[in-house]
């Protein structure tokens, strides 16, 4: 299978180098074909110019990055939060994505009751499901790496994001980032359990450094890290998905810093030669 077939590339990956319309020109030149756009990158072309951009060039959009960031303070806020998923439920439809991908949100101000805040997820994904259902947009958990608990995402193992579908149905499922989950010693069930389910929607590579100067803004090249790609890759085929992985490095030092055409080459290597 050759390389093209099987990239996203999440357009984090080039944030500083291009905007949606160079980014899409790029990945074409490379010959890839499918793209996962952060809604701010949506908004700065606008969404009408998104949506032709990628129907004319017949572009797979594998997620739309991002949704989510539920828990409030109060009513007040949370319905806020609820209303601007409704919009990015809008923003995926429009670009008939795959899904949208969400950041669940971690402790609402001063809070210290993380059961509380995973229930504000769960209260607020079931709010936005019938929107989401009435677009036939799916709706992807990400869960983040623990480091993230308490301020992006208080949903932190793929078990804890399938507990959530379990109760709220099949529209509901889950993007496995192995920059989030390498490290959970359930995972090989964890993603068995989500290939029985079907809910795998995503499925994000990267690579963990060590050392990690920035554990937001410093993630490897695919084969520069520590994480068993491919072992993690071969249980998520098994499981069922065979859908693009998606790349998505934020790399504030190294590859925001080099030609976007750079690192696109280096990508199609790397996943040929280490996903």
């Amino acid at each position: 299978m050759s390389a093209d077939t099987v990239i996203s590339l999440n357009l984090a990956t080039t944030r500083p180098q291009w905007g949606f319309a160079e980014a899409v020109d790029g990945c074409l030149r490379a010959g890839v074909t499918a793209i996962s756009p952060w809604r701010d990158q949506i908004e700065a072309i606008g969404l009408d110019e998104a949506a032709r951009i990628v129907r004319e060039n017949k572009l797979r959009v594998t997620g739309v990055c991002r949704g989510g960031m539920f828990p409030g303070v109060d009513a007040a806020d949370r319905q806020k939060r609820i209303d601007d998923n409704l919009k990015a439920i809008d923003e995926a439809a429009a670009l008939n994505a795959d899904c949208l991908v969400l950041v669940v949100g971690g402790l609402p101000g001063s809070s210290k009751d993380l059961p509380g805040a995973r229930q504000q997820v769960t209260d607020g994904i079931a709010a936005m499901l019938p929107h989401a259902k009435a677009s036939g947009v799916k709706i992807a958990i990400e869960p983040l790496h623990p480091m993230y608990a308490a301020d992006r995402a208080c949903v932190n193992t793929v078990d804890q994001a399938l507990d959530i579908c379990e109760m709220l149905g099949e529209t509901v499922g889950v993007a496995l980032d192995v920059y989030h989950i390498w490290w959970d010693p359930n995972l090989a069930n964890a993603i068995a359990r989500a290939g029985r389910m079907k809910r795998i929607f995503a499925h994000h590579i990267c690579d963990w450094l060590v050392p990690t100067k920035d554990m937001l803004l410093d993630r490897g090249m695919m084969g520069d890290g520590v994480i068993d790609l491919k072992g993690i890759r071969r249980m998520i085929e098994d499981a069922g998905f065979h859908g693009p992985q998606e790349v998505e490095i934020f790399s504030q030092d190294n590859w925001w810093k080099r030609p976007g055409d750079e690192v696109l080459q280096v990508i199609k290597e790397r996943v040929a030669a280490v996903c």
